[in-house]
């Protein structure tokens, strides 16, 4: 029988750092992992389904997403409420399901897409492209390619000896490539990829990689498009190893640094990107010195706050915004 052909990528030093970065905080995570209690592990799923359906543009909050988990009725568009549903539904299943399996993808598609899609699990017939917010990012190879296209893809998935976090990124990229549904292939290839990691480490049913995606959508679809342009799928799968160790960090408890009642307080008032002088403002503070050393120092060493333009931290039009660990720690502070 002969091996399935791998797709093209390159392993680079800096996604092997990424892999050894992940790997040291999956082993700080795991010691929490029992004593994780159903509030958080909740949590966590909320802002899976909520980050992943986001991303396609549904308009439902977190709270939304928390409510239709409970089983309240929610007010807001039909269609979306039924995406955040059957994204439920499919999370909730996704144990089941064997990530080489082409039928259990199947299945999983029309339980993701089961009336929002004309024909949910069933291949495209027709030609499709990756959608952005502001442009098309790819369109999809011919519709009579996807079964074969599709078969050597589970084939190489089900063989490959790569390490999980690195196979999991590349099936989610070629995935995409591939775009081997009418609609729903977004939302797939991110559940999808979610799958393979927990088969591997089942840290990762509750590790909200999608809600870090949703934070970084603009870099998401630019690193689909650079792959794209390469003829490989080096750039994704440095951005997905990227958003996978901030999502673990983020879901530690191990990995929650001390902040400072400067701090914590900066990320009360970080509202959307603002200037330095509107931090100041928000703050009512007058020395630019102590915001610098008390405020932004601190919160930008711990992750919790970034730069706009990060390659030029002293420009003028710079400005700050919370990152996903940011906005998961105001999240849980008085």
């Amino acid at each position: 029988m002969t091996a399935a052909a791998a797709p093209p990528f390159s392993i680079t030093t800096g996604i092997l750092s990424l892999v050894e970065q992940i790997g040291e905080a999956i082993g700080r995570a795991e010691a929490a992992v029992p004593g994780m209690d159903f509030r958080l592990r909740r949590e966590a799923r909320v802002r899976t389904v909520h980050g992943s359906v986001a991303i396609e543009g549904n308009a439902l909050s977190e709270e939304q997403v928390s409510a239709i988990l409970d089983g309240k009725r929610v007010l807001g568009p039909p269609r979306d409420v039924q995406e955040v549903r059957n994204a439920i539904a499919a999370y909730d299943r996704a144990e089941d399901w064997v990530p080489s399996s082409e039928s259990d993808l199947l299945a999983a598609h029309e339980v993701l897409m089961g009336g929002l899609a004309q024909t949910p699990g069933r291949y495209r017939a027709g030609e499709v492209g990756v959608v952005g917010p502001k442009a098309v990012h790819h369109i999809g190879p011919p519709a009579e390619r996807v079964p074969e296209l599709m078969a050597e893809l589970l084939a190489w998935l089900r063989e490959t000896r790569e390490h999980p976090l690195i196979a999991s990124s590349v099936f989610h990229y070629e995935f995409e490539f591939i775009h081997p549904f009418e609609d729903g292939n977004g939302r797939l290839g991110r559940l999808w990829q979610t799958l393979i990691l927990t088969r591997w480490k089942q840290l990762f049913s509750h590790v909200p990689v999608e809600s870090v995606v949703r934070a970084r959508q603009s870099d998401y679809y630019a690193a689909i498009e650079r792959s794209s342009g390469a003829g490989e799928s080096t750039f994704f799968i440095r951005f997905m190893l990227e958003a996978i160790l901030d999502a673990v960090r983020e879901g530690s408890p191990q990995e929650t640094p001390h902040v400072s009642p400067q701090v914590e307080r900066l990320l009360r008032v970080l509202d959307g990107e603002m200037s330095r002088r509107e931090v100041l403002e928000a703050l009512g503070l007058r020395d630019r010195k102590w915001l610098r050393q008390a405020y932004l120092g601190p919160a930008l060493k711990d992750g919790l706050i970034e730069m706009t333009r990060p390659e030029t931290p002293s420009a003028r039009n710079q400005r700050y915004r919370l990152t996903p660990a940011g906005r998961h720690r105001r999240g849980r502070t008085p």
